[in-house]
C-alpha cells in the first residue's frame, strides 16, 4: 500500500478545492472510525487523506424555532446524544444517537461521518430521514441542500457529488402534536449493529384521528426502506391495533430485506412486521 499523505485544509472551501483537485485518490477523514477500518482492511487505497479536523465552524448545535435543530458535521454521536439542545427538542434523536456502538467510538465517529458512510446496518440515517432532516453539502460550485429522502443511493454510495462535503444536517422544527419512537434489535451483542431498526412519526389531531404517519426502517436494505402506500393506511384514520397490524403487514409485504451475519432475509421480513407494529405503538404511548 503506497504511503498515504495527509491534508489540513483550514476552511471548508479549502478542503472542497483539494478533493475536486484530487479526485478519486482522496478521501475525506474526520473522526475516522470508518475511514481507519476501511484502509485496515484494504476497502480503500487513497493516496490523500483530506482531514477535517483544522476545519473551524463545523461542530456547533443550534436550535431555531423557524427552521429546526442543526447539527455540524464534526459534532460526534456522544455530543449530540449528550446535548441538552438535542434532548430539549428531538429526545428520540438524542436516544438513537446514543444506541450507536459503545461510548469509545461514539466519542470519536462525528455526525457527518456517519451519514456520508452511507452504512445500511448503522441507526442515526434511519431515524434522521424518518424526521426529514437535510444534509447541507459544499463543493466548490457552492452550497446545496439534499433530503435525506434522497441521500442515501446504495451500499455505501450516497448523492454527494465525488468534490462535495457534508457540512450541517439540518432537522425541520416538529409540530407539538407530533410524537415519535426508535426501536432497534441486534443479535449478537449490545453493542453490535441492528439486524432491524425502526423509527415512527406520528402527528394526530386534537380528536386523536391520524394526520400523518411516517414509519423508516433501517438496516434492513441497502438503504433506509419507507412505504408510502401503507404508510397512507393511517391519513384520516383512528390507528387502532387492527390498523396498525394492517400497516405493519404491509411493510413486510413490500420490503425486499437482505442477508447478512446478524440476520437472514426471511427473518427480517418477519421481525419487519413485529418492529412496525412495537414502533408505531410505542410512539402512541410517548403522547398519553
Amino acid at each position: 500500500m503506497p504511503d498515504i499523505e495527509i491534508l489540513d485544509p483550514r476552511s471548508v472551501a479549502e478542503a472542497a478545492v483539494a478533493l475536486h483537485e484530487r479526485g478519486d485518490d482522496a478521501k475525506i477523514i474526520a473522526g475516522g472510525t470508518a475511514v481507519v477500518l476501511m484502509l485496515k482492511n484494504r476497502l480503500i487505497s487513497p493516496r490523500y487523506l483530506i482531514s477535517l479536523g483544522k476545519v473551524r465552524g463545523l461542530d456547533h448545535i443550534s436550535y431555531d424555532p423557524a427552521t429546526g435543530l442543526h447539527l455540524g458535521a464534526l459534532v460526534t454521536i456522544r455530543q449530540a446524544e449528550t446535548s441538552r439542545i438535542v434532548r430539549a427538542h428531538l429526545p428520540v434523536l438524542a436516544q438513537t444517537f446514543g444506541q450507536v456502538a459503545n461510548v469509545r467510538v461514539r466519542n470519536a465517529a462525528t455526525v457527518g461521518g456517519n451519514l456520508t458512510e452511507a452504512d445500511y446496518a448503522s441507526d442515526p440515517p434511519c431515524v434522521l430521514q424518518a424526521l426529514r432532516a437535510r444534509a447541507v453539502v459544499q463543493g466548490p460550485a457552492g452550497t446545496r441542500e439534499i433530503p435525506l429522502t434522497e441521500l442515501f443511493r446504495d451500499f455505501y454510495e450516497t448523492a454527494l457529488a465525488a468534490d462535495e462535503i457534508l457540512i450541517e444536517i439540518v432537522v425541520p422544527a416538529a409540530a407539538v402534536s407530533a410524537r415519535q419512537s426508535y426501536l432497534k434489535y441486534v443479535t449478537r451483542s449490545s453493542e453490535d449493529r441492528p439486524c432491524i431498526g425502526a423509527c415512527a412519526w406520528i402527528d394526530l389531531d386534537d380528536a386523536g384521528v391520524c394526520r400523518e404517519l411516517r414509519v423508516t426502517l433501517g438496516a434492513i436494505a441497502a438503504t433506509p426502506q419507507e412505504f408510502s402506500e401503507a404508510e397512507a393506511l393511517a391519513t384520516g384514520e383512528r390507528l387502532t391495533p387492527a390498523l396498525i397490524d394492517r400497516i405493519a403487514g404491509g411493510y413486510a409485504s413490500r420490503v425486499d430485506p437482505l442477508s447478512d451475519l446478524r440476520g437472514s432475509a426471511w427473518y427480517r421480513r418477519e421481525m419487519a412486521s413485529v418492529f412496525v407494529r412495537r414502533a408505531i405503538e410505542q410512539a402512541l404511548a410517548s403522547g398519553s
